[in-house]
């Protein structure tokens, strides 16, 4: 069993300081870590945020993400080379390239979206240039190449190795001019999840992230995917959105077996959630969705 290991990555670099960088101390205060029974791989400290739009990019602090981007995926690999499964807790979902990043430095990995938003803007449509807002159209390869070619190993992730999973923001983003989610990036927004039911639509994601010759598949939660009327310590909020139940049994069926190499969690601003029950229903989750990495592996 590959031990769960918790790397802090507090990081607002992709949006702003509104409270996102105080969750891994939320989450450790809730109980995570000693109810996870983790390691703790230490923490990935951020320079100065700049509130200034790059000219050049469109996007708030590229440099900055590009630069943070690397020494995260220097701490994910070095939980990966010790045989761990690395549990990172953000921070923003432009994390998220870090954690790629390390894998693309091993070859070829999938990648199970669950957020309540697409994130697949271009600067020229994200209102204020957050990278938060279009982590995963970078992560494929679209938008500037400082951010999308990271080391020279861009795109980080093939759209074939992408389920993007529970997202509600359709006519919103449309609406904003997103460029649309290309064809070959497998996507089920909360209708279709609701169809086939949670636990069968995460079955699927996971068939199709398993095949194709990769190396497994990352995890990443942003907790707007769940119900704004049980998860509201969000920035973004918007209506509806998964239960706690759904996204458990999402959890639970992403984190069975031996193909989910790693998992970040993003987004929870503490300081929306005065009395810290939010952050003690979502360790809850956390820790009945990582379960089955406790008990399977």
């Amino acid at each position: 069993m590959r031990e769960l290991t918790v790397i802090e990555a507090p990081s607002v670099f992709g949006l702003r300081p509104s409270g996102v960088q105080d969750l891994p101390e939320a989450l450790r205060e809730a109980g995570l870590h000693d109810r996870l029974g983790a390691a703790v791989a230490g923490r990935v400290e951020s320079a100065a945020y700049d509130p200034k739009r790059d000219a050049d990019t469109g996007v708030l602090n590229p440099v900055g993400i590009a630069r943070y981007s690397v020494e995260l995926a220097d701490a994910v690999g070095g939980v990966l080379d010790r045989g761990g499964f690395p549990v990172v807790l953000g921070g923003d979902c432009s994390i998220l390239l870090g954690n790629l990043l390390a894998l693309r430095r091993r070859g070829h990995y999938g990648l199970l979206f669950l957020d309540g938003h697409t994130d697949f803007y271009q600067p020229s449509a994200e209102p204020t240039g957050e990278a938060a807002s279009m982590e995963l159209a970078l992560a494929t390869g679209r938008g500037p190449s400082l951010l999308t070619d990271l080391e020279d190993r861009g795109p980080l992730l093939r759209d074939e190795d992408v389920v993007a999973l529970g997202f509600r923001d359709t006519e919103e983003s449309t609406a904003a001019g997103m460029q649309p989610l290309p064809p070959g990036l497998h996507a089920l927004d909360l209708d279709a999840v609701r169809a086939l039911g949670a636990e069968t639509a995460a079955r699927q994601a996971v068939e199709r992230l398993s095949g194709g010759g990769s190396g497994g598949y990352w995890v990443h939660l942003d907790v707007d995917v769940l119900d704004d009327a049980v998860m509201p310590a969000v920035d973004y909020r918007i209506p509806g959105g998964l239960t706690w139940t759904e996204l458990e049994a999402v959890l639970r069926t992403a984190f069975a077996g031996e193909r989910a190499v790693g998992f970040d969690v993003t987004i929870f601003n503490p300081r929306l959630d005065p009395d810290g029950s939010i952050a003690a229903r979502l360790t809850e989750c956390l820790c009945r969705g990582l379960s089955a990495r406790r008990t399977d592996q």
